[in-house]
């Protein structure tokens, strides 16, 4: 995680969480369901692990057990029904153990599983790479009151102290912590990915269909994805920035907003 000192628009020093050179694991978790991931990803290693050293005993005795030079009479090994068992129920238990909390896991990213607090939905265009459009829909009470915006990216040639090259855009995604949020992805008119690693959500925009997922953001921080579907030219401009804030932030802000776009 990117330790910096960023000035955000509540004066507030968030974390910023994004790639980092050289980085191999993932990102800090910041929902439930990428610490998830990330405690699934470390149990199955655990066994990879195991299955590793077995295999490579197997095959150092098998070099060492029919080489010509150190061994010239092979020893003679016949098939057992003891370790033909044995190499039948020991890699079912392993998957057992390894299906159990994968489908536990799959279920809990599969749909909305709480009643959201929040509803936010993300359009994708093709033409329009550098930009993505937001509406969060409960604030949405007439035509002539809604909470619409463009979130552009940030020129490369024009980023401030801080910003990030290519991931900052103008107008961020602001959400308040440890709430529940439904996240409702659509394209105008190709397929886009929704993508944010920090929160392990990475949902696809279908044409002629609506997609739904969930988001529980644990910490206060700033969050950086990007769209993950190739889909044309600028596909690499599409950043993707989640602001999550307190309770009280984000009502100021929706406030201002929703004064904003009156006016």
């Amino acid at each position: 995680m990117i330790l910096r000192s960023l000035s955000c628009r509540f004066l507030t020093i968030a974390l910023c969480d994004a790639a980092e050179p050289w980085q191999l694991g993932s990102q800090d978790a910041a929902t439930p369901m990428m610490q998830g991931i990330i405690d699934l990803h470390h149990d199955i290693f655990f066994f990879l692990i195991l299955i590793l050293v077995f295999v490579s005993r197997m095959l150092v005795r098998a070099l060492w057990h029919f080489n010509e030079q150190t061994n010239p009479i092979p020893q003679r090994i016949v098939h057992g029904t003891t370790i033909e068992i044995i190499r039948t129920i020991f890699p079912s238990v392993i998957l057992l153990f390894i299906a159990i909390p994968s489908f536990a896991l799959l279920y809990s990213m599969d749909g909305v599983l709480v009643d959201p607090a929040i509803t936010i939905k993300a359009i994708g265009h093709q033409w329009r790479a550098s930009t993505q459009p937001y509406e969060y829909s409960d604030y949405n009470s007439s035509d002539e009151q809604s909470l619409t915006f463009d979130s552009y990216t940030i020129p490369e040639d024009d980023p401030e102290l801080g910003q990030s090259r290519l991931l900052e855009v103008d107008n961020r995604v602001v959400v308040p912590a440890k709430t529940h949020l439904r996240m409702i992805v659509t394209p105008a008119d190709v397929p886009h990915s929704w993508a944010v690693p920090s929160s392990g959500v990475k949902c696809d925009d279908v044409p002629g269909r609506s997609n739904l997922t969930s988001i529980s953001v644990q910490r206060e921080g700033v969050y950086y994805g990007q769209c993950s579907e190739i889909r044309g030219t600028n596909h690499a401009f599409t950043p993707i920035v989640v602001e999550a804030v307190t309770l009280k932030d984000y009502a100021d802000w929706v406030s201002n907003q929703l004064i904003l776009q009156t006016n």
